[in-house]
């Protein structure tokens, strides 16, 4: 069977794990040659490996999108050593529940330059080689928290809704250049970002919920993504929000 993005430049943010390291590797899967982007050199490593066994192709770039020169020069650096960029996928993301009173400032903060700024500077550096080639596809991961709002996810809803909103303008901006904007918005699925939740009653409320379901998997996710991308370049998936069966 072809390989439904053979000869595609793809580049997948928060790749070293979860829904990022699932992506990247269904997109190589597919043909696509993956620019894995994220903080852990060691963990890239071990992915782009697992691409490279598989015979995929796979480039590291060691980088934090919340640092704005880094953001930049990632994609330049993918830029330069593959020419184009096909696919975008802005994964990277970090979530700090709890309530508003209780909050550290600084999880906002972090939250909106990895969330948001990270995602919009991602979006800029990749968007004129789009438009100049007049084809593109940008993924932005948001989430159900960016559709609807819970007591315990105030801030980290207010990043998600920030996604859609960036999203469609970019969307709307865009579409005449034939370049593409999909929003994915997970449920609950079974990754490590529950470990970054500082506040300690929100964390054990919030892992004992998912207990008692059976959650999603990052390759559900990397599916939606797979489907997004494969489809005709006459269609636009705009909006994929996808729960567990037993979310309500």
């Amino acid at each position: 069977m072809a390989k439904r993005l053979a000869g595609k430049i793809a580049v997948v943010t928060g790749a070293s794990s979860g829904i990022g390291e699932a992506t990247a590797l269904a997109l190589a899967a597919e043909g696509a040659k993956v620019v894995l982007i994220a903080r852990r050199a060691d963990r890239l490593e071990q992915l782009a490996k697992k691409i490279s066994d598989a015979g995929g192709e796979a480039l590291n770039v060691v980088a934090d999108v919340s640092d704005i020169a880094q953001c930049q020069k990632a994609i330049n650096e993918a830029l330069e050593k593959c020419g184009a960029v096909d696919i975008l996928v802005n994964n990277a993301g970090v979530m700090f529940l709890g309530p508003v009173a209780d909050a550290n400032v600084e999880d906002w903060k972090k939250m909106f330059d990895v969330n948001v700024l990270g995602l919009m500077c991602c979006t800029r550096y990749v968007l004129p080689g789009m438009k100049e080639r007049k084809r593109g596809h940008i993924i932005n991961i948001s989430s159900v928290s960016g559709k609807q709002v819970t007591a315990r996810s105030s801030a980290y809803s207010a990043t998600k809704f920030a996604v859609g909103a960036f999203s469609d303008g970019l969307r709307q901006e865009v579409h005449k250049d034939k370049i593409r904007v999909t929003v994915i918005e997970p449920g609950a699925v079974a990754t490590e970002l529950t470990d970054h939740i500082t506040h300690a009653a929100t964390k054990d409320a919030v892992r004992s919920w998912v207990d008692q379901m059976t959650p999603l998997q990052s390759e559900d996710i990397a599916a939606a993504i797979i489907y997004a991308v494969t489809q005709g370049e006459h269609v636009n998936v705009n909006e994929i929000l996808i729960r567990p069966t037993e979310q309500a």
